[in-house]
């Protein structure tokens, strides 16, 4: 069995090396603040694991994981039609899997990260698989205005996803690099248009910016940091919604809310998370703490409950955040995949990962 496994993480590696390869050749951006060397940066150099350390996770995680990280039963999901999205109001949003969600504003509609691929991996014959299917395929959706990227790592960006949904949607909006990576793919490049951090865009009145994360990028071996990851505001009118993409806890998220706070619904980063990986995923009392230093009102946790992506149990980030939002007086919706969220007026929603 580990004969097969080292078999099957050797031809991963050999997949990344040859996209990080194809990475390697995009242009870069010295005009950029976060940019030297040809890599992009942290306010903050990212603290080193260390090789040994490195290797032992590495086997950890891929050949001596815990019980309890992928589920032992269905995930509930709740189909979407098309006919329903067409008849939805205005302001509704739809949690499609991990950070994958689905906004209709001024009655076009938005997606966050599409990952609608059955593994967030270079592979569909190894890596992460899904715990559900998503509530809607692409070929069902209405056109999409736009798509909005927060890094090209693979669970949050899919290239069978984006190739699939190229022709229905009106524009890509990425950091740094990752909309470089989209025209090498074949994407209409009038399309795409990438932004630095505390840049803004306008598409069809809805307005978007890049704000500051805490994390890194790469889709292979020698690629880490060629792209920029980032973290975003939108703005609907007087509706304030922040998407967090992957980030630690750092002081970024004050400044933002002191800049765009307050906001109506943060999407906030929640799972995946380790000690030993503080550094680029918040645990859930960080998640807690960016929500209060956004000055956000509703918290809806993401990047959970679709990908077995590290070693706790895979509803713990749900039960987590919801203790601790109950004792500090947060206002918590956690949907079904698939069910509708109010923006403005948002529900609780129910304990639907639990027996």
């Amino acid at each position: 069995m580990k004969r097969l496994s080292f078999v099957v993480l050797f031809g991963v590696l050999a997949v990344t090396a040859h996209a990080a390869y194809l990475q390697c050749s995009l242009p870069r951006h010295p005009e950029s603040p976060q940019q030297r060397d040809g890599r992009f940066h942290n306010a903050l150099p990212r603290p080193s694991l260390g090789f040994w350390n490195g290797l032992k996770l590495t086997w950890t995680f891929f050949f001596d994981k815990p019980k309890g990280t992928v589920p032992d039963r269905p995930i509930p999901v709740r189909a979407i039609t098309r006919a329903e999205l067409e008849s939805a109001p205005d302001r509704s949003l739809y949690r499609l899997g991990h950070s994958t969600l689905l906004m209709k504003l001024r009655d076009r509609y938005w997606l966050t990260d599409p990952v609608f691929s059955e593994r967030a991996s270079p592979v569909q014959w190894a890596g992460p698989a899904r715990f559900h299917a998503p509530p809607i395929a692409i070929d069902d959706l209405p056109p999409i205005a736009g798509v909005i990227l927060s890094h090209n790592h693979y669970d949050h960006l899919d290239h069978a996803a984006v190739m699939q949904l190229a022709a229905k949607v009106g524009r890509f909006v990425a950091p740094l690099g990752v909309g470089d990576q989209l025209v090498a793919w074949g994407v209409d490049a009038g399309k795409v248009e990438q932004l630095d951090w505390w840049q803004s865009t306008e598409v069809d009145g809805l307005r978007l910016t890049a704000t500051p994360a805490q994390h890194f990028s790469g889709r292979g071996l020698t690629d880490g940091d060629r792209s920029l990851w980032a973290s975003w505001v939108i703005q609907d009118a007087e509706l304030r919604v922040f998407f967090s993409g992957d980030s630690g806890y750092f002081d970024g998220f004050k400044a933002i809310g002191d800049a765009y706070g307050p906001f109506d619904l943060t999407l906030m980063e929640t799972g995946a998370y380790d000690p030993r990986w503080a550094f680029v995923h918040m645990q859930p009392e960080q998640t807690l703490q960016a929500h209060l230093d956004l000055r956000g009102h509703w918290l809806l946790p993401i990047h959970n409950g679709t990908f077995d992506l590290a070693l706790h149990p895979w509803q713990q980030p749900f039960e987590r955040i919801s203790a601790l939002a109950s004792e500090r007086g947060v206002s918590l919706t956690t949907p079904l995949m698939g069910e509708r969220v109010d923006m403005q007026a948002p529900q609780p929603g129910a304990p639907w990962w639990r027996p």
